[in-house]
């Protein structure tokens, strides 16, 4: 998590939040790999932990059907 605290300076553009769409004052965060701006430091932290969150559901689910797969099954003939 690399950012870039912006005080006193607008973007040249206008920009939103990339979390919670609100439009981007004199005062902003710039994340330095992908260069979304964020409203302020909990925008910020909030939007790191979205992709954990899915990946943490999707090791889940994958998890929950494995085990199905493992159940053995009765076959009919």
């Amino acid at each position: 998590m690399k950012f870039v605290l912006v005080k006193g300076r607008t973007p040249r553009t206008q920009s939103f939040c990339a979390l919670c769409c609100e439009s981007i004052g004199e005062s902003y965060l710039r994340d330095f790999a992908t260069q979304l701006a964020y409203c302020n430091h909990k925008c910020y932290v909030d939007h790191c932990k979205v992709p954990v969150i899915a990946l943490q559901v999707a090791i889940h689910a994958a998890t929950q059907s494995e085990k199905i797969a493992d159940k053995p099954t009765l076959c009919r003939a």
